[in-house]
């Protein structure tokens, strides 16, 4: 863990002293022993990719003070299973019409959800998020809205690609759009494979997998 911090910072200082990088361990393969690992290596927020596996880490790992995110693909009727979870952020808010569902059931439970807009900026037919075209207008009329949504920034993935110009350039569309946005003060992009071109790109909230468990093992 301690090499890839250090790749962090590094990447970090290449953006400014004062850039800061929020680290997401992303967990969706591993056991809940694997994460108590982790965290007594100090990393505190994980994130998983089901709603069922993050209500039995969470679970499992009541007693440690851990910050959950989620961050798979929300169906429709699983919203009110993740409410109940209450997560410190849902990353992978991919349309207006599922903000609006999600707002109208987050209003009758009384409750407020943190969330980033989903960008899917390589336009690939494989990947959710919405159009780079319509991300500032959906992510203001969201905020205009859906008033038990806090947007907190936006959300995407590389593109899938060897050419590291054409990821590159994904992580620029998204980074363009969070400037744009109103009050946005997460950029999360930057998986295992790439984190360190997303942060030289302007990203300021890492999902990191393999690459932080292969150190616990």
């Amino acid at each position: 863990m301690d090499k890839i911090l250090q790749q962090i910072e590094k990447a970090r200082l290449e953006v400014s002293n004062y850039h800061i990088v929020q680290l997401v361990a992303i967990s969706k393969y591993v056991t809940s022993k694997e994460i108590a690992k982790l965290y007594a290596k100090g990393q505190r927020a994980f994130g998983e990719n089901k709603i069922q596996d993050l209500k039995q880490k969470s679970q499992e790992l009541a007693n440690l003070p851990i910050s959950w995110h989620f961050v798979g693909t929300l169906q429709t009727n699983k919203i009110n299973n993740l409410i109940d979870l209450n997560p410190v952020l849902f990353h992978s808010l991919h349309s207006f019409k599922l903000a609006l569902k999600l707002d109208e059931k987050l209003k009758a439970k009384g409750k407020k959800m943190n969330v980033l807009l989903q960008i899917n900026s390589a336009n690939e037919d494989t990947k959710s998020g919405v159009d780079p075209q319509d991300a500032i207008d959906i992510y203001h009329q969201i905020q205009k809205q859906c008033k038990n949504i806090n947007l907190k920034g936006v959300m995407s993935i590389g593109a899938n690609s060897k050419n590291k110009e054409i990821v590159k350039q994904s992580f620029l569309v998204t980074k363009n759009i969070f400037d744009r946005c109103n009050n946005a003060t997460i950029c999360s992009m930057g998986m295992s494979g790439d984190f360190q071109l997303a942060i030289k790109c302007g990203s300021n909230m890492l999902r990191l997998g393999s690459v932080l468990f292969n150190t616990c093992k």
